[in-house]
């Protein structure tokens, strides 16, 4: 898979609407948090990404219960970085999808092992363990992923308000004109 160019429209788009939404109605107005939130969004409109975590025989694994399972099952050569980026997938899995698309959540939960989990306890407990195992050398800061814990309800909140902007927009809504260009 092939990175999207950081001057890509729609990484721009995903910026400028997140931007929008988490410095003018959610309150958090942190330009590394919305970045990483627009670099989340964008990657994940590749399904390679949203499905990252694979088990031992190379198989998608769509339910957090699957992934809490392999990455426990797994004897990575670096453990702490297996563990980082489990984790870090965890939390961005739950907040894409609780944000986003939470009717996906209580459709898909009558039907799979998730259905025992709370996405916003584990996308926050995921983040906090980021936090902990977040070194010098990586792309975001532990503090992020702090902040990412704390306020994962209010991250949930604002890319609600996002999916909101882009279907008034679709529909044509006047009002949505800020997210348009």
């Amino acid at each position: 898979m092939q990175a999207i160019n950081p001057n890509h429209p729609l990484r721009r788009h995903f910026a400028a609407a997140i931007e929008h939404a988490f410095c003018t109605e959610v309150g958090l107005c942190d330009p590394e948090l919305t970045n990483y939130l627009a670099d989340l969004l964008v990657n994940f409109t590749h399904i390679d990404t949203l499905n990252a975590i694979r088990n031992v025989q190379d198989r998608e694994l769509e339910q957090i219960a699957s992934v809490l399972i392999a990455a426990s099952d797994e004897k990575p050569d670096s453990p702490a970085e297996r563990e980082r980026a489990v984790y870090q997938h965890i939390g961005d899995y739950t907040l894409f999808w609780a944000g986003l698309y939470p009717e996906h959540l209580r459709k898909a939960s009558r039907k799979r092992s998730d259905v025992l989990l709370d996405y916003v306890v584990q996308g926050k407990q995921s983040y906090h363990i980021v936090s902990s195992l977040v070194g010098k050398r990586d792309a975001y800061p532990p503090e992020l992923f702090l902040h990412l814990s704390e306020d994962f309800e209010s991250c949930i909140y604002g890319l609600g308000l996002v999916r909101r902007g882009w279907e008034s927009a679709r529909s044509g809504d006047a009002s949505s004109g800020e997210l348009l260009y």
